[in-house]
């Protein structure tokens, strides 16, 4: 079974939550028939984690995705800063167009950029499925660290939507395309472009990759674009039969 995607690479407003639903309300409009759309991370806010109010911004931010997938008959996956009990989490929200929520809370919280000084790390390994293909959710700084998104037979697909700053941008290229062959999967990602609020330049970098690391599509670098592509689960599965490495992969439990 197939599965149709569009990857929106924008510049994020920094703290500007109506013009960035605004513009991308306009933008999703140019998008055709689609099973999936990916935002980038904190797609409404830029990484403003700092900032103590940012996170009373996330009911209007679930509110526009919820109305977007509706809209558009396609998943919802983008990140938005929320606060749960007295805690607050950088929230990877999977929304479906008959209006279910699920979601992932970032592991790895950046350290450089003090994110652990304001949120709180999530605590589980979580899988999405659509239209057949089980699907694994990475938020950024996710990226740095393989044993987490070690594939243990149970994704076809890895998501990770970013801030990725081009200052490390040939470590995002590499590291997606070593997360696509080590883990035999399709890799989906999404950067962002443009400064945030402290200066900190990002080229994008969006792009997808096949499970033997191959780049199928790539956005070009600081413009504001949607990739649109199909994957093909037989191909994966023809794949991964004809180059069986998961069968000789280390068992481990993490903690």
């Amino acid at each position: 079974m197939n599965l149709s995607v569009a990857l929106v690479q924008q510049d994020i407003r920094w703290l500007d939550v109506d013009t960035n639903l605004t513009q991308l309300s306009t933008r999703l409009e140019s998008i055709g028939d689609v099973d999936l759309i990916i935002l980038a991370e904190t797609f409404a806010t830029g990484f403003a984690v700092a900032d103590s109010q940012v996170h009373e911004s996330a009911e209007q931010i679930l509110i526009w995705l919820k109305e977007q997938a509706q809209r558009h008959r396609s998943v919802m996956c983008a990140s938005v800063i929320v606060a749960e009990q007295g805690q607050k989490f950088n929230r990877l929200y999977w929304v479906s167009p008959d209006g279910v929520v699920q979601h992932y809370d970032k592991r790895h919280l950046f350290c450089l950029g003090q994110e652990g000084k304001y949120l709180n790390p999530g605590k589980q390994r979580v899988i999405f499925t659509l239209k057949g293909l089980r699907i694994l959710p990475q938020v950024c700084y996710d990226l740095r660290f393989p044993v987490f998104a070690r594939n243990r037979n149970d994704y076809e697909v890895m998501i990770n939507i970013a801030n990725w700053p081009a200052a490390r941008r040939s470590a995002w290229d590499t590291l997606l395309r070593a997360r696509a062959i080590e883990n035999q999967c399709y890799v989906l990602a999404v950067n962002r472009i443009g400064d945030d609020g402290h200066g900190i330049a990002h080229n994008g970098g969006t792009a997808v990759y096949d499970f033997s690391g191959e780049p199928l599509a790539q956005t070009a670098d600081d413009q504001p674009q949607v990739l649109t592509i199909t994957l093909d689960k037989d191909a994966l599965e023809e794949y991964r039969q004809a180059f069986p490495a998961w069968q000789d992969a280390d068992a481990f439990d993490l903690r």
